[in-house]
């Protein structure tokens, strides 16, 4: 039996993301003495509060998904119960032909389960080519394949670019496709692969969903911002005993007799279990030395950029449609992907400052560097021309911020799922060490919570999580707009 089971043990977590504290909370609840190292000064990864004109808001990602326990149970562990809150409005647009169309519904990430649902989004051939997937013999799924690929054999180009690729593209900043269908909406390769046609396989995922009876939010956000969260959870680990050290960058990982040392800056420490919970390129540089192949694997792992441009503006001076905001599908060429209307889709936001309506902007998808190369002025600049083009909102604003997530969005090729399994068959010869983060198992925050508490398990022994994790991916959902 491990350390960490008997609770003897000292388990050195790298990396205070979401994943990395995650998996600190558990650990000290299995008993082991934790240190976590961060290399930044702050924790939360890509969770990040701020505020604008005096008012709260997340500069990184906003919601959750609430149909998972992982996200919202271990934000009641940390006394954040109170303060979950579904958004106002969940009504979302799809900006795309020069107007904002109503988000359809009766549909599984975009992908339709009747030509019907699609209707008022797609043109008339667009909805007759949906309609040509029950005359078409069973394509074979295979091991993977590429959601774009696949879907458009089944059901056409237009299905894909008007709705699949921007849904995609806001939990991903990622082409659709290149995106693998087992990884990115794994629920669906399940089904495609037993069912004929991909509108069966659609219908079928609607059914099982109904039978389950699910009621409640699909999304829930936190007062204050999501990006409260991991600082709750920081609170909750120093209170636990738990040490957390920032500016800490860990420089070297070896194995140490029957554990690990970890060096860091001039500091060394001896661990019983070590948790790499950092991205991909770093947990590359990290693991080369005792897990060449690992490393090897994650060195290969793609990431794309984005940037969040946030706009505050007097209420009295600007007008939104109704709604929590919209996406916008790359085929129509506009620079913004996606606008959410803060003050909208959260109350707390709205009454914080009643007088204040806040907008969040988001550009940058895989492959687009262009457009990040260019300072906050013109981002705010294109910002505002997209917006004035898709609603009218002229009024100058009163406070502007543009948070840039340089390499924030791992990327889930075709062949994602195989490439995270060769990981941890690799990482699974070395005792005392796992993995955990966006880049193996889902992007969203229940994924990384859920890696991490598999992470912490299996240091005890316990290998049913890692293995329903690799085998059944978190699908991450997207949270309406501007996500």
């Amino acid at each position: 039996m491990s350390a960490t089971s008997t609770g003897t043990g000292h388990v050195v977590v790298i990396g205070a993301g979401v994943a990395g504290l995650a998996a600190a909370h558990r650990a000290l609840a299995r008993g082991a003495r934790v240190t976590v190292l961060e290399a930044t000064d702050r924790v939360g990864g890509k969770l990040l509060p701020g505020e604008i004109a005096g008012v709260r808001v997340d500069l990184g990602a906003e919601s959750m998904l609430a149909r998972r326990p992982e996200a919202v149970g271990l934000a009641r562990e940390v006394g954040l119960g109170d303060r979950l809150q579904p958004p106002a409005t969940a009504t979302a647009s799809i900006w795309t032909r020069d107007a904002l169309r109503p988000m359809p519904k009766g549909h599984v990430m975009g992908v339709p389960g009747t030509a019907e649902a699609l209707s008022g989004l797609l043109t008339a051939d667009g909805l007759a080519r949906i309609e040509r997937d029950a005359e078409l013999p069973p394509t074979e799924v295979g091991d993977d394949v590429a959601v774009g690929e696949y879907v458009a054999a089944r059901m056409g180009r237009e299905v894909v670019d008007r709705l699949v690729e921007p849904l995609l593209g806001g939990v991903y900043a990622g082409d659709a496709y290149r995106l693998s269908l087992r990884s990115a909406v794994p629920q669906l390769y399940q089904a495609a692969r037993t069912h004929d046609t991909l509108t069966a396989a659609v219908r079928a995922l609607q059914a099982k969903a109904a039978e389950a009876g699910q009621t409640g939010p699909v999304f829930l956000g936190v007062e204050g911002g999501v990006g409260t969260l991991p600082l709750a959870v920081a609170d909750s680990v120093r209170a636990r005993g738990g040490e957390i050290l920032t500016r800490t960058p860990v420089s070297e990982l070896r194995r140490d007799g029957t554990g690990w040392r970890v060096t860091a800056g001039d500091r060394v420490l001896r661990a019983d279990a070590v948790v790499v919970a950092v991205p991909a390129p770093a947990a590359s540089a990290l693991l080369r030395a005792e897990a060449p192949a690992a490393a090897a694997e994650l060195a290969a792992v793609e990431y794309a950029s984005m940037a969040l441009i946030t706009l505050a503006y007097r209420r009295a001076d600007a007008a939104l449609p109704e709604g929590s905001g919209f996406l916008v599908p790359p085929v129509d060429g506009r620079t913004i992907k996606a606008a959410t209307f803060a003050s909208q889709k959260w109350g707390w936001i709205g009454g914080e400052d009643p007088d204040l309506l806040v907008v969040r902007t988001s550009v940058g998808r895989h492959g687009e560097t262009e457009i990040l190369r260019r300072d906050d002025a013109e981002l705010t600049r294109v910002a505002r021309h997209d917006l004035r083009a898709a609603t009218g909102l002229d009024a100058e604003p009163v406070a502007t911020r543009v948070t840039r997530w340089t390499d924030g969005l791992p990327q889930y090729p075709v062949g994602h799922h195989a490439r995270v399994a060769r990981v941890r068959e690799h990482i699974a010869k070395l005792p005392g060490l796992a993995v955990c983060g966006a880049q193996y198992d889902g992007v969203g925050i229940p994924a990384c919570i859920a890696s991490a508490h598999a992470a912490v398990d299996q240091l005890g022994g316990d290998l049913a999580g890692v293995r329903e994790l690799t085998a059944n991916p978190v699908q991450s959902l997207h949270g309406g707009a501007g996500e």
